[in-house]
């Protein structure tokens, strides 16, 4: 569960500024949601990879004798932390990215993360990955459009947001030690509220950096794919957040 930070996407605090439409600011948000979408289908590949092709299987996961999860390989680990990793080493390593170091560290999350994700075709079943997947689209799709021509500033929700994503992550570093009935149920219900809060929350952020930058181009580069990033882990976490809550396993 990671979410970037707020700081790489644009280290300039914007201000509200006017949120007319115009060519140049449908470009940059198409160009971002194109990563997006290129970003899933190339993790999707990947998990399909690390779950139905045996040799990459077997040496990722642990399986049982009737084929179910049951635990991940040192090299499955490995893969699983990489994602974090990566992007706790950029904080420090990209002090100033270029668009081609940003557009580097996109595509590597999003192939570590595909990877990792393939976990969830041992626990799940075909179709619940599948009408999972749809709704958090159709959720994500809607929470970005109001994000996107929402009149109403979300800078101090989406502070309010990222406490709560803290609290998050230590419920879930504490449901690793102890873990009494109905403890998953609520972390995985209020991840679903934070990442849903925040899909809206960053959209807006996009458009507020976009004219912060003022059409410097490289930096846009940059920005998309920070954007990119940010909006492809909050789709990421909360299907994984529905699928705690509704999916069915094998």
């Amino acid at each position: 569960m990671t979410h970037l930070d707020q700081d790489s996407l644009n280290r300039v605090a914007p201000t509200r500024l006017d949120m007319s439409l115009d060519v140049g600011l449908r470009r940059f948000m198409i160009g971002v949601y194109n990563k997006v979408a290129l970003g899933l289908v190339l993790s999707a590949a990947l998990a399909y990879l690390t779950s139905m092709v045996p040799p990459i299987r077997d040496a990722m996961f642990r399986l049982t004798p009737d084929g179910r999860f049951a635990g991940y390989t040192l090299i499955g680990m490995v893969v699983a932390f990489a994602p974090l990793v990566v992007l706790m080493g950029s904080m420090f390593a990209m002090r100033k990215p270029s668009a081609r170091g940003a557009g580097l560290l996109f595509w590597s999350i999003s192939a570590l993360i595909g990877a990792s994700l393939g976990v969830l075709g041992l626990v799940y079943t075909g179709a619940s990955l599948a009408t999972t997947f749809l709704i958090t689209a159709a959720a994500f799709g809607g929470l970005s459009l109001f994000g996107y021509t929402t009149k109403k500033d979300l800078t101090g929700f989406g502070s309010f947001l990222l406490v709560g994503l803290v609290g998050l992550i230590v419920a879930s570093l504490v449901q690793m030690v102890w873990n009494p009935p109905g403890f998953s149920f609520v972390i995985s219900a209020l991840g679903v509220l934070i990442f849903a809060g925040l899909i809206a929350h960053d959209t807006q952020r996009l458009e507020l950096t976009y004219h912060e930058l003022g059409g410097d181009t490289a930096a846009l580069g940059a920005a998309s794919s920070y954007g990119a990033l940010s909006l492809y882990l909050d789709f990421i976490n909360l299907f994984q957040f529905l699928l705690n809550l509704f999916g069915q396993r094998r």
